[in-house]
């Protein structure tokens, strides 16, 4: 008695079982083929992550800081500016008082009035356009800070040449944007020497002649109306 069959013949069995081969052929490489391209897929994927959560990439590292910029302009080295000159200080007193261009009696003014301390006010600057800075002098009263005498003296050959001397009190000198600008304070009769009527301003340039040329004066008259206001009469009671 025979088995049990599907109905089909021997050929048709073998046939049928040969497509079966062949699909079931199919079906794994598909398979494969699908699972290759998961693969690929997945390590594109961890790839793109990679560049955007603090990789190397070109994403992570952005626009340059501002810190860095600015420690690249702080590396370069700065320019120095040039130390101003600082001129040589002279013994004022002893340079008047050996001076012969002084008069005797600007000289017995020039003494100590507390200790040590001399009426003497000194100031450096370019006047004579010499090869050091000039040395402006004023020698003044112990008592009332009374100009009496105004030097300039000019380095030549290491030592000081008297180049300016004014020697009518009330007299002062200043050095005034490369000019010399001496004071002279003016008296009427019967002037206090603490109030004087006037003054004349007159501003020296060093000439090409090797002396100082006067460029233009001007004169000051001062008002004595501040503080001199008469006192007011009171009303009489009534």
């Amino acid at each position: 008695m025979r088995g049990l069959t599907d109905g089909r013949t021997p050929g048709e069995t073998r046939e049928k079982s040969g497509e079966d081969r062949e699909r079931s052929g199919e079906t794994r490489r598909t398979t494969q083929a699908a699972s290759a391209a998961v693969a690929v897929f997945v390590a594109l994927g961890v790839s793109l992550s990679g560049c955007g959560t603090g990789g190397t990439g070109a994403r992570d590292e952005g626009p340059a800081h501002a810190d860095a910029v600015g420690g690249a302009a702080t590396s370069s080295p700065a320019a120095k500016a040039s130390p101003s000159k600082v001129p040589d200080r002279v013994d004022a007193v002893r340079l008047v008082k050996s001076d012969p261009k002084v008069s005797a009696e600007v000289k017995r003014e020039l003494k100590p009035c507390v200790a040590d301390e001399y009426p003497i006010d000194v100031s450096y600057g370019e006047l004579t356009e010499g090869s050091a800075e000039d040395v402006v002098v004023n020698v003044l009263t112990c008592g009332d800070a009374v100009g009496v005498g105004s030097y300039v003296y000019r380095e030549e050959d290491g030592a000081y040449q008297n180049v300016f001397k004014a020697e009518e009190p009330p007299v002062y000198a200043e050095i005034d944007r490369g000019d010399l600008v001496v004071t002279k304070q003016v008296y009427e009769k019967g002037d206090p020497v603490s109030s004087p009527s006037g003054e004349n301003v007159i501003t020296y340039r060093w000439a090409a002649s090797g002396r100082f040329a006067e460029e233009y004066r001007t004169h000051n008259d001062y008002s004595n109306a501040a503080g001199n206001a008469p006192t007011p009469v009171p009303e009489p009671e009534s």
